[in-house]
């Protein structure tokens, strides 16, 4: 039996439908460009308006990835908060003011009890108030929401493919993140489908190198760790996640900063450790990643490692995935080929341990859309 079958593993359809797939979203984003202009340009010329970006698990970390983004395209404070904190914290967002407020929520359901749940307890913390959804499903209780208050709500929906049928959030996350960046750059969409199309080519060069990622995969690691700077942070976030999940739990992950893992977090590495280098092609940054990369490298105390991106130097044990530096990139899309390296080798490492990828959990334990979550009034 073809263990790849198209129509057997899901996962792995999402994760390389993906550069296909972005070009479907940038042409939503572009149709799409009125309708959002007019209901977010009232509360973004307001110099005081604050931007809240949302959601749960995955779904997070595509706004702790983005703030830095976010904030530079629009010039407005602009902070990253999980619903899962918000449900039980509320007054994470500050006390009730006049101001605006802008809250995104990314979802790839929008059915999770939080997500839902924080809706409701920020509008009744904040008068003046906005929500963008971005969601992958059109029927879900977000969409529904915005069907009913198209002034206070605005839900953008993306293409079918991006509702991922797997557990494991894969062309939902990228693609989120991707319209996300297009959405709060309208202005500069045209000039920046090049750039776009740049992404598409590097991630599928990457997709490219099946037999790599299959032996990365199949190293005998029982921890990973993950690395990246700035914005790469929240990717190497997502990436941890993405290869707990998919090797359910077999593989205990970690992710940290290149700086901050010199200040403790590195004593996690072991003989059984596979580290991750997301490494940044801005040239300050590169650095100090190179630092602490050769510092390591010195160090038989760990696996094998992945040197991702701008890759300068590597020992004989550990692999090399270079790609170039994306020129022209003024909104942030080069972030987008990182977040393979998580999916990759999370699906080979599932299948290396003999999961169900679509369904890995084998104690069920956690499921496509989280269950068992009670909300207290």
């Amino acid at each position: 039996m073809d263990i790849f079958n198209k129509e057997e593993i899901h996962t792995e359809i999402e994760i390389f439908q993906q550069p296909d797939v972005w070009i479907k979203v940038f042409e939503l984003i572009k149709s799409s460009k009125g309708e959002l202009f007019q209901f977010l340009a009232p509360i973004l010329s307001d110099k005081k308006t604050s931007i809240l970006l949302t959601g749960a698990g995955s779904s997070a970390f595509i706004g702790e990835a983005l703030k830095l983004a976010i904030a530079r395209a629009t010039e407005r404070f602009t902070t990253a908060i999980p619903t899962t904190d918000l449900v039980t914290h509320p007054e994470l967002t500050g006390h009730a003011t006049k101001d605006s407020k802008l809250v995104i929520s990314f979802a790839r359901s929008g059915n999770s009890p939080e997500s839902v749940e924080t809706v409701h307890l920020l509008d009744q913390r904040h008068n003046n108030i906005k929500h963008l959804f971005i969601t992958c499903n059109k029927d879900g209780k977000l969409a529904k929401l915005a069907a009913v208050n198209s002034e206070k709500y605005y839900c953008l929906t993306l293409p079918e493919e991006t509702n991922d049928k797997s557990l494991a959030m894969t062309s939902s996350f990228s693609s989120m993140l991707l319209a996300a960046l297009l959405v709060f750059n309208l202005d500069h969409l045209e000039e920046n489908k090049e750039a776009m199309l740049h992404v598409s080519k590097i991630s599928s060069n990457l997709l490219s190198r099946k037999e790599t990622w299959k032996k990365i995969g199949s190293l005998p690691f029982g921890r990973a760790v993950f690395l990246g700077s700035g914005s790469l942070l929240g990717i190497a976030n997502e990436c941890h996640l993405k290869l707990q999940e998919l090797s359910s739990g077999h593989v205990v992950c970690k992710h940290d900063s290149f700086l901050g893992f010199r200040h403790g977090p590195r004593a996690v590495v072991d003989s059984d450790t596979l580290i991750v280098y997301l490494l940044s092609h801005e040239e300050k940054t590169s650095k100090y990643e190179k630092d602490l990369a050769d510092t390591i490298s010195s160090d038989s105390g760990y696996l094998a490692a992945v040197h991702v991106g701008n890759v300068q130097h590597k020992n004989a044990r550990d692999y090399a995935i270079p790609f170039d530096k994306l020129e022209n990139d003024s909104i942030g899309l080069s972030i987008l080929p990182y977040l393979l390296v998580g999916q990759l080798i999370g699906l080979y490492k599932s299948l290396d341990l003999g999961l169900n990828p679509d369904n890995p959990s084998t104690n069920g334990s956690i499921s496509r859309v989280v269950k068992g979550v009670n909300i207290y009034k």
